[in-house]
This record gives C-alpha cells, structure tokens and sequence, in this order.
C-alpha cells in the first residue's frame, strides 16, 4: 500500500504531539521520556526533514540512555535495500544454531542473475561456486547486491522467515514479503517491504544489546555494517572524519518525478565512545537526489552535534 504523502511541518506537529519521545506500544519497548533540551534538536530535524517533502520518517535513540526523539513515525515506509540488514540477522541466526555455517560455500549461476545492481555478477557473469555466506553478507550489506541479497534469502527460506524471524524479536511495525527481484518487478511491491522509523531503531539497539544473536555473530554483523561503501554522502556525509557508522542504505527507483525512497539507518559512535541509533527514511519525495542525501546527513550531523555536547 502506497502511503499517504503528508507535509513535513504538519506530521511534525503530530509527532511532537503524540510522540514525546515514546516508542509506539506496538515496538513494545520502555524507554525514558525525551528531556525538555531535545526541543530545539526536534525542530531542527522537523526544518531539515522539509526539505525534501514527501515524508521523512525519523527515528534516533540514544543506545545509553534510551532517550529518543521520532518525526512521522506513524508512516509505513519502504526500506528498499535496508532490510538487507534484517535478513543478514535471519541469516546470522541460523548459523548461530548451527544450520549453516558462515564459510560454507553457496554456489551462485546465471540462474540467480538478472537485471539488476550486483558486483558479485558482475564479477562472475558465468557463476561461481567459491562465495561463502560471509562473502555474501558483506555483498549484501556493504556493497548492497542483489543478487547477493536473493540467494541468501533463497537459503533460509525466503521472505517469510525473515518477517518472522524480526516479529519474534518484538518488532512488529516492519513488514518484509518479497525478495529483491520480486520487490523490483513492479512500484507497488516495494511498499510490502516497509517499516516505521522507529521500528528500525528498535532492530539496531537489540543488535546494539546483543540479545538476539551470538557474540560472535553479533561483532560479526556491526563490522560488516561499519565497512559499508554505499551512502557516504547519506549518515556519514557531514560527520567528522573517521567518525564509525555502522549502517546500512537503501534507495528506491524514480516514478513521475516521485522517489519513493533515500534511505540510511546505522549506529554512530560518538566522540565520548556513547552511541546512538539514527535512522532517517526520506519517502516519496520529489527532490534531487543531492536534496534527499542532504537531508539524511544534516540530521546525522544535528544529532552527533546534540549527543557530543
């Protein structure tokens, strides 16, 4: 279902209203009340997020203290790429109770090719038998393959056990119901695979916890995150250099001057070693690209600077 495009300015005054600095009941999480000097860091990304139009959905939660702040977080927007980050948890998940193994090798042919963005065919356009699921992992998370992406999600039983797989964590306001390919053959299908800003902080402070996955798993799956090459100019954009961002891109295609989305979402390291979870989602906005990275960085920059102080 496509989601109805309000302004930015207006669900801001919903958000403040209704969020107050809250997780939805649904996410089922307890945190603490957002403090009175978060104000002015709100109405900052309320002004920041209007520049792209569309809907810009929010969410940041200090991983120490609790404390978060969300804009549009009633929205269900499409994560297009980012629920590559899911999926490498199902993965993960399954080799932690020891139904696959991480070196295992997974043979990849022309059959699970198409016409899409992926390094791994355009490396090996005949196929190759020599990928492990670690390389597939790093494919699909740091270089965002798709082709990466679908046959790991072949591997553990597709779109479905994934979709449970994050329910059974207690994140319920996320949907994921079709694979890269099927999710790219027509504009609606993208909107199935979809997620509440804050519904993706949640899945990053439990990688965060380390409640979900083996220790090993866990520190596997934040450095596979940290080396990400997509989206520099996204979360990590306006940041100090060198600054650690572990996250994970995703970016939607263009339909009557309408991108329906520029996402980022990851886990930034501050300067006094605290870290926070910012997750940006810029739907269906009519900007330029340069606009909608833009964004996604001025917001990043606005709560690095607000949790440095």
């Amino acid at each position: 279902m496509r989601p109805v495009i309000i302004s930015a300015a207006a669900l801001f005054l919903l958000s403040a209203c209704a969020n107050s600095g809250k997780q939805p009941a649904s996410d089922s999480l307890t945190v603490s009340s957002v403090p009175a000097s978060t104000d002015s860091l709100r109405q900052q990304i309320a002004t920041i997020a209007a520049e792209a139009g569309g809907t810009v959905g929010v969410s940041i939660r200090h991983l120490g203290t609790g404390d978060t702040l969300t804009l549009n977080d009633t929205a269900r927007l499409p994560m297009q790429s980012a629920f590559k980050f899911p999926i490498a948890m199902a993965v993960l998940k399954q080799v932690d109770e020891g139904k696959l193994k991480l070196e295992q090798t997974v043979p990849v042919s022309t059959k699970d090719y198409w016409d899409t963005y992926s390094p791994l065919k355009d490396s090996f356009p005949k196929g190759t038998k020599e990928k492990t699921i670690a390389n597939l992992i790093y494919l699909m998370v740091c270089k965002s393959d798709n082709v990466a992406c679908d046959v790991l999600l072949a591997l553990t039983g597709g779109p479905r056990f994934t979709n449970d797989f994050v329910h059974g964590l207690g994140v319920s306001n996320m949907g994921i119901a079709f694979s890269e390919q099927d999710m790219q053959r027509n504009w609606e299908n993208q909107f199935l695979n979809w997620g509440n800003a804050s519904a993706y902080t949640h899945l990053l402070d439990i990688l965060h916890k380390g409640t979900a996955l083996s220790k090993a798993s866990n520190d596997f799956m934040m450095n596979t995150m940290l080396a990400t090459t997509t989206g520099a100019k996204r979360l990590p954009g306006l940041l100090p250099a060198g600054t650690p961002v572990a996250h994970k891109t995703g970016s939607g295609p263009t339909k009557d001057g309408i991108c329906s989305a520029t996402n980022d979402a990851g886990i930034i390291t501050l300067p006094n070693n605290e870290q926070v979870a910012v997750v940006v989602f810029v739907g269906m906005s009519p900007a330029e690209e340069s606009v909608r990275e833009s964004v996604i960085a001025k917001i990043a920059k606005a709560v690095y600077d607000h949790y440095s102080k």
